[in-house]
């Protein structure tokens, strides 16, 4: 068995014994930095032709201690896995900067930082692992940004697969133990995401286990692109992720009926990283970590989840909170369904013979 194989049934095993805790939001933590463009330039791009500041994934080049020590600080509130800092490194988002001849770089950068952070955090009872962090680009598949063309498309397949590829590539070469395709609204594009994925594994001769994590926009309980938490499971099944959940977009309150609708029809683990709360007019979250430990613990207690973490607005004292708060509390029990014939537009289609 390689090391890579004998970490993913680790994983497994600690995941059918307790509740696996994720690390929080990584955008939030560096906001609170107060970092100045040269801190995003670095020497690296110090006569870069562009404005950088906001572009979090190159910190991982160009600041790597500042966000080792968000790792860290997320490691000791009690986090079993550390998300890399590559929510946007694919060349359809770094385009927006020039910088997409990094992102190789960025990818295999930030895998390490997050990899020896997990490695130092580690103990002999207590592993923790590295999640390589796919977003939704800043492109979608299935809609036109032009209302008065709507047949209009900023972005192919082919265009997602490929950037997806390339930032895959770079997190498992720098050595991460898992993916976790995050946030996504577009199906369209997780499927190319997917596609890629599979492209990958069958390239390397190896799979990582993979969380997907949908984001229900409002509360008409759907997707951006339409569909229902159900359609989008039967949308992605086929990829037999280690866990499919939602994140962003809702707090706690707001997603839980979604997250209980995830956890009636999937036949796999469940995870769930809501924001803390929903912004106020400032665009800040205000729900406290004592309050999001409530709501969480409450679904841990029911039966709904596997896997818990937090998404935008939450801090180390969040997931520190969420961790204590669901201790010794039993995960979800993965059910068998039925085997159907289930289908998906918008709507869920499921045939019985």
């Amino acid at each position: 068995m390689s090391e890579r194989q004998a970490r993913a049934q680790m994983l497994d095993e600690i995941a059918q014994q307790r509740i696996v805790i994720l690390d929080g939001a990584m955008g939030t933590m560096i906001q609170q930095l107060g970092l100045t463009e040269q801190d995003f330039r670095g020497d690296l791009l110090a006569e870069h032709n562009r404005d950088l500041k906001g572009n979090n994934d190159l910190l991982s080049l160009t600041r790597p201690a500042a966000i080792r020590a968000i790792h860290d600080a997320f490691l000791e509130a009690g986090a079993d896995i550390v998300t890399t800092n590559t929510f946007n490194a694919t060349a359809l988002s770094q385009a927006d900067y020039g910088t997409e001849n990094l992102v190789r770089d960025m990818n295999i950068a930030a895998a390490h930082v997050a990899v020896e952070a997990a490695q130092a955090a580690a103990t002999l009872d207590r592993p923790r692992f590295a999640a390589g962090a796919l977003g939704p680009t800043s492109k979608t598949a299935s809609i036109s940004p032009d209302v008065g063309d709507p047949g209009y498309r900023a972005v192919t397949f082919d265009d997602l697969r490929a950037g997806y590829l390339q930032a895959a590539a770079g997190l498992v070469e720098g050595g991460v133990d898992l993916l976790v395709l995050e946030t996504v609204f577009d199906t369209l594009n997780a499927k190319a995401a997917i596609f890629a994925l599979e492209e990958l594994f069958a390239e390397l001769g190896f799979c990582l286990p993979l969380i997907l994590s949908g984001t229900i926009t409002d509360l008409s309980g759907r997707t951006l692109t339409g569909q229902t938490t159900e359609a989008f499971w039967n949308s992605v099944r086929h990829a037999r992720p280690f866990a499919i959940g939602l994140n962003c977009s809702l707090g706690a309150e707001n997603m839980r009926p979604y997250v209980a609708e995830l956890s009636r029809v999937a036949d796999t683990r469940v995870s769930a990283y809501p924001n803390a709360g929903l912004p106020n007019e400032f665009g800040e979250y205000d729900e406290t970590p004592e309050q999001t430990a409530a709501f969480l613990s409450e679904w841990a207690e029911t039966g709904l989840v596997n896997l818990l973490g937090g998404c935008c607005g939450t801090t180390p004292e969040h997931i520190r909170a969420i961790a204590e708060a669901v201790a010794g509390t039993a995960p979800r029990k993965i059910p068998t369904m039925a085997q159907h014939l289930r289908l998906s537009g918008l709507e869920p289609l499921e045939i019985r013979t």
